[in-house]
């Protein structure tokens, strides 16, 4: 890659499904998406919270002179996006597709992002840590997950010298990244496991084995939609390889007691199921207004339909794309126009019905 195949264009702002999101893959029908996140810090630098304005600046151009040499070998075509350069819907469109966290949204100074054009490789730059290496992939994928981002983590480290301790591995902001300073999850889709009672169960198990549960939005976020966040919580003391085997090993037992929950859906209520999936269409074909925790409960359903092939009328994608384009700031943005709650509310019941009627 070279300096001049560096783009820019409009494409995350625009397009609710990110092209790493239309590749087929294993377990899609349970697991949404595998992601590796990868903290490191610059040596020579105060970490983010304590460096002043000019060393942030510092740290920043370095970073991105990185991704504008050329040495992010491997890695699709990038552009380079300072957060000054944003509004605060486009900050907005780009935390709803993962790509940023909501703190860097809300730190725009000599902050950046470095993203692929397919947007599976998410660089951020002066977050909570100055480099935040994330890898997108769809279905259940850890281990090429963590593949790519290590590979991509290694170009960095051959230009730029990590903060590092013999003894206490990769040094980070926050205590609970110190080691290896990666995060691996998973995004699942768990609906038959809410709706036989044993979800419940199920998480307690997780988190005893050091494993965290959280929402679609990761930390402090709530579980709507039946989508569950896998993620480690321990970084120090494990090696990089046994954090991706255990968070694999765990997910695999995971989606094995959600398909058993699904057969058992089938075989002993299946009336009762089809008739909860299919109400859910009927209201989202033709409600006029609806708020974003029930329009996520029941495109839940219908993903859920989709899988058991009671809706061969929808496609996933379809499911996919209203799960992100119906958050608030695409729908602005679709709009052209800042919307209040209700406005919104309207929008989306306005936007889902369009897209269904579609069948696309």
């Amino acid at each position: 890659m070279t300096k001049e195949r560096i783009f820019v264009n409009k494409q995350p702002f625009k397009e609710a499904l990110s092209p790493w999101m239309r590749r087929p893959a294993p377990e899609s029908d349970v697991v949404l998406s595998s992601r590796v996140r990868i903290a490191r810090n610059l040596r020579q630098y105060p970490f983010p919270m304590f460096a002043n304005a000019a060393q942030s600046a510092k740290v920043m151009e370095q970073l991105l002179s990185v991704a504008e040499s050329g040495r992010l070998n491997g890695v699709d075509s990038v552009q380079a996006i300072r957060l000054s350069d944003l509004t605060e819907l486009e900050k907005l469109v780009l935390v709803e597709k993962h790509l940023i966290s909501p703190m860097l949204a809300n730190e725009s100074r000599n902050a950046a992002l470095i993203l692929s054009r397919n947007e599976d490789v998410s660089i951020m730059i002066n977050e909570e840590d100055h480099l935040r290496i994330q890898c997108l992939y769809p279905g259940f994928q850890i281990p090429e997950a963590w593949d790519f981002s290590s590979k991509i983590d290694d170009l960095f480290e051959e230009s730029v010298d990590y903060a590092f301790d013999e003894k206490r591995g990769y040094l980070t902001s926050c205590p609970t990244n110190v080691g290896t300073g990666i995060r691996a999850s998973v995004m699942m889709h768990l609906p038959a496991l809410v709706l036989t009672g044993q979800i419940n169960r199920i998480l307690t198990a997780v988190t005893q084995v050091g494993l965290a549960v959280r929402g679609l939005y990761g930390e402090g976020s709530e579980a709507t939609g039946n989508l569950f966040q896998i993620s480690n919580q321990i970084t120090l003391g494990q090696s990089e390889q046994e954090i991706i085997d255990n968070l694999h090993s765990v997910a695999k037992q995971i989606i094995g007691h959600e398909k058993a929950a699904r057969s058992k859906l089938m075989t002993e209520s299946r009336t009762r199921i089809e008739d909860r999936i299919k109400r859910s269409f009927g209201i989202l074909s033709y409600a006029t207004i609806i708020d974003s925790k029930e329009a996520s409960q029941r495109l839940s359903d219908i993903r859920l339909g989709v899988h058991l092939g009671l809706l061969p009328q929808v496609s996933l994608e379809t499911i996919n794309e209203l799960t992100v384009s119906t958050q608030p700031g695409f729908l602005q943005q679709a709009f052209g126009e800042t919307l209040s709650p209700e406005q919104r509310d309207v929008a989306r019941a306005q936007m889902i019905r369009t897209k269904l009627a579609s069948r696309a």
